[in-house]
């Protein structure tokens, strides 16, 4: 069942709701990577599967996603081509990358060239949902997604109290 689902979201095949923030797009060799961060995003996410450069650049072109998690082990292509790729992007996404031999090396490069952060494989839930988490309400942030909810908050605010005093 997992298997036909992710097969579903393989990239360009089902289109996510154009307008949904909480989109990842997964880029790796191994279908269990997608699997797993579905299973720690659990429903709040939607986990788009992408095993190459021009399978991720597909999705991206075709929709806006405000994360594309990357694995160091991509063979169409480096994690820094990848991210140099993205950054020409009118909008391009945060960029985090992973790697079972996630060390201090790649971590400073990653950081140094622009992506938003570097995960450690096997994923550990607490840390994965951290960091999405924050990536997302960078992207959020960034977009304005909430101003308006925030303006109009602000102005039933000032009307409550204008009602309430008079002035």
């Amino acid at each position: 069942m997992a298997e036909s689902q992710s097969q579903n979201k393989e990239c360009g095949l089902q289109k996510p709701p154009e307008t949904s923030v909480n989109l990842v797009l997964s880029v790796s060799p191994n279908h269990e990577d997608c699997a797993s961060l579905e299973g720690i995003l659990d429903s709040q996410w939607t986990v788009i599967e992408g095993s190459t450069i021009a399978s991720a650049l597909s999705a991206l072109r075709e929709i806006p996603i405000p994360i594309v998690i990357y694995d160091c082990d991509v063979s169409s292509g480096s994690w820094s081509e990848m991210l140099e790729r993205i950054s020409l992007l009118p909008d391009p996404p945060l960029f985090i990358v992973t790697s079972r031999l996630a060390d201090e090396r790649l971590w400073a490069e990653a950081l140094n060239l622009g992506a938003w952060d570097v995960l450690t494989k096997p994923f550990e839930a607490d840390e994965v949902i951290r960091i999405v988490s924050i990536a997302c309400q960078h992207w959020q942030d960034r977009h304005g997604v909430y101003n308006s909810r925030t303006t109009q908050r602000k102005s039933a605010k000032g009307t409550g109290y204008l009602a309430a005093t008079g002035t």
